[in-house]
């Protein structure tokens, strides 16, 4: 059926508030290795600017998992099949979202959940005008966080949860088990996951992608500290850090850190956060997987993996895992 050209989308709500921010922000900060959550990136200025960094050759992930989508969209949706609820973690732009939509127009719902309620709203009016037939139910949240999911007032066959951009990289081992307990949870029994995942690779290729020489990434991690002086009135002065970001091998991650030039101190919410020279904020990680080491992860969190696919350079998976409940 097709949407009343009248009818406004409408954001169900469990944005974190203020209160919260502050609370993670000081606590991060008042441990012996300063870290900052890197889901507070995705404020307007920083959604804009990780568009941008998505676009630099140097940037190879969105590329490739383009790439990967285009290829194998036909098997993937008839994985997906007719009848079912597609729901996104940390939807964003939704740009690889469109071409599950296009090929699979049997969906009942889509339900976009994403932190950054802008963007979210944007995102979803576009949607839901280029998709009239789609009944799109976008959810402002933390996806890691308590949320409800909005009623769908249809019957459907099966929950899918498309979880793209290697966004599961961002959490250490025991985190993504969690998360991907929780989300087996959320698909019930029939239910799958669609998901991207980075691999190893050679470090210089990783290096290249987090330190592009054109300075985004590099003004997308401090516009998390203009952020922080912007909505909790804090005093971060951005020329007093640089950005930097480093291949871990016995960790198989990437790590961004914001370096503090100079001995230096912030305050914040009547709290003083002292800077040593050369100490670092730890802003995000983001963790490399060869198949068999996501393969077992998955297994243990309760997926069996089912299908998956690689770019040409096999830099890159997308894959189908099921829910062995």
């Amino acid at each position: 059926m097709n949407r009343k050209e009248n009818e406004q989308i409408r954001v169900h709500d469990f944005e974190p508030g203020q209160d919260c921010f502050l609370e993670e922000v000081l606590s991060g900060l008042r441990k012996s290795q300063k870290e900052l959550p890197c889901k507070y990136f995705y404020d307007e200025q920083g959604s804009r600017l990780f568009e941008r960094i998505c676009s630099l050759d140097e940037y190879y992930i969105p590329r490739a998992e383009t790439a990967i989508m285009q290829a194998y969209i036909e098997q993937m949706a008839e994985m997906i099949g007719p009848g079912a609820l597609l729901i996104e973690y940390g939807s964003g732009s939704s740009a690889k979202t469109r071409i599950l939509l296009d090929h699979c127009k049997e969906l009942v719902a889509y339900i976009p959940i994403d932190i950054s309620r802008e963007q979210l709203l944007r995102v979803a009016t576009e949607l839901a005008s280029d998709y009239p037939w789609l009944n799109v139910l976008p959810v402002c949240a933390d996806y890691i966080s308590d949320f409800a999911l909005p009623l769908v007032n249809q019957p459907y066959r099966r929950r899918i949860v498309y979880f793209p951009g290697s966004t599961i990289g961002n959490f250490n081992h025991i985190q993504a088990n969690d998360l991907l307990q929780h989300i087996a949870e959320l698909c019930g029994p029939g239910g799958a996951l669609l998901v991207g995942v980075d691999l190893k690779k050679d470090p210089a290729v990783l290096h290249r992608a987090y330190n592009d020489p054109h300075g985004v990434t590099a003004a997308f991690n401090l516009n998390l500290l203009q952020r922080i002086n912007r909505e909790l009135n804090a005093d971060f002065q951005l020329d007093c850090f640089r950005h930097h970001a480093f291949y871990n091998p016995s960790e198989g991650r990437i790590e961004m850190h914001l370096i503090s030039l100079k001995d230096h101190s912030v305050s914040l919410d009547n709290a003083t956060i002292s800077f040593a020279k050369g100490e670092s904020i730890w802003t995000e990680s983001s963790y490399k997987f060869t198949t068999e080491e996501f393969a077992q992860l998955a297994f243990t969190a309760g997926f069996q993996v089912e299908r998956l696919w690689t770019d040409e350079k096999h830099w890159f998976s997308v894959q189908f895992l099921v829910n062995r409940g």
